[in-house]
């Protein structure tokens, strides 16, 4: 049931995917165009060679705990591995060292996430623009794993024998982005051990989850999105819908920093920010301005792949199906 409700989800956000990046194409294309020729013209981004304007990047990233994921910072990078006329074939990298939840809020809905742990990150992925080179589309796939060290529970209730657990995903994702308006449809599935004990009390599942989200830049450098998600779970307490939202500047060439919004009933509200450094890349790093043929669709080609946490959320174990056979302490 699991693995039909799963190709289901992965068929709908696909599909719809593709279908929303279409009507943007189109409904855009004019407004778009139009810029894009001006912008060919002037600052000659036809004529600009990619193996010039994609190169190796890396940095650092950082982020405050949210709906199901932690607080945490670490380096990332992107590699080029084949890079074509108008295309390139990469590999985006991530390693993370995963901190303790703040003030006793769980990030995980009960128990709070303590210790220090490692998680990873990895895609491999494709992407190409369009003749005029107004738009830019991509397909990623990868990996993430993230161990979880657990602690007391911010409910009241006293728990022992706390544990530290390993779960992990798989991940892919479509994306479509133009000058003004970019597109990103993503799927989270995790394989393995996805329900384990945390502690006397509580049992800890990862969520599948499935979203589309939709940004626009509301100047160049600062850029706002939407999104909705569905997320299921084996321990069938966190199933549901939720709504995110975003707003992200770029201070300088190289940081960017983000304030995030979501929404759904077993998380309820979270507030969470975040940053990225990355430099190496399309002059990132140096004091000089930012080449004339940097536009929004070219520097996507080589932007870090979203959406790669493995969320996780937790429930009493007499509330889990798997009940009695949830063994307390």
């Amino acid at each position: 049931m699991k693995q039909t409700s799963i190709r289901l989800s992965l068929s709908i956000a696909g599909t719809t995917a593709l279908a929303l990046a279409s009507i943007s194409y189109e409904t855009a294309r004019a407004e778009d165009a139009k810029v894009a020729q001006g912008t060919a013209k002037d600052l000659g981004v036809i004529s600009i060679s990619l193996k010039d304007a994609i190169q190796p990047n890396f940095g650092f990233q950082g982020a405050l705990q949210g709906a199901g994921t932690p607080n945490q910072a670490g380096i990332g990078g992107f590699l080029p591995l084949v890079t074509g006329d108008n295309s390139v074939f990469f590999l985006d990298a991530q390693a993370n060292v995963n901190f303790a939840d703040y003030n006793n809020y769980s990030s995980i809905i009960n128990t709070a996430v303590a210790g220090t742990t490692i998680s990873t990150s990895s895609r491999l992925g494709y992407r190409w623009l369009n003749s005029d080179r107004s738009w830019m589309f991509g397909v990623n796939a990868g990996y993430d794993s993230r161990p979880m060290a657990t602690g007391s529970a911010d409910t009241g209730v006293n728990v022992r024998n706390s544990s530290t657990v390993f779960y992990q995903q798989v991940a892919a994702g479509l994306e479509a982005v133009s000058n003004s308006w970019n597109f990103n449809a993503y799927t989270l599935v995790p394989v393995g051990d996805t329900e384990q004990q945390l502690n006397s009390v509580y049992e800890g599942g990862a969520l599948d989850t499935y979203g589309l989200e939709v940004g626009y830049a509301i100047k160049p450098d600062f850029k706002a999105s939407v999104g909705y998600y569905y997320q299921n779970g084996d321990l069938n307490t966190a199933d549901g819908s939720g709504v995110r939202g975003r707003l992200a500047y770029n201070l300088t060439n190289a940081l960017t920093v983000g304030a995030n919004f979501s929404y759904d009933q077993a998380f309820e509200t979270r507030v969470s920010a975040d940053l990225k450094y990355r430099f190496g890349s399309n002059g990132y790093g140096a004091p000089s301005a930012k080449k004339a043929w940097q536009t929004p669709v070219i520097q996507a080609l080589t932007d870090t792949v979203k959406n790669r946490d493995v969320r996780i959320h937790d429930a009493p174990c007499n509330e889990t199906p798997r009940g009695a056979y949830c063994y307390i302490n």
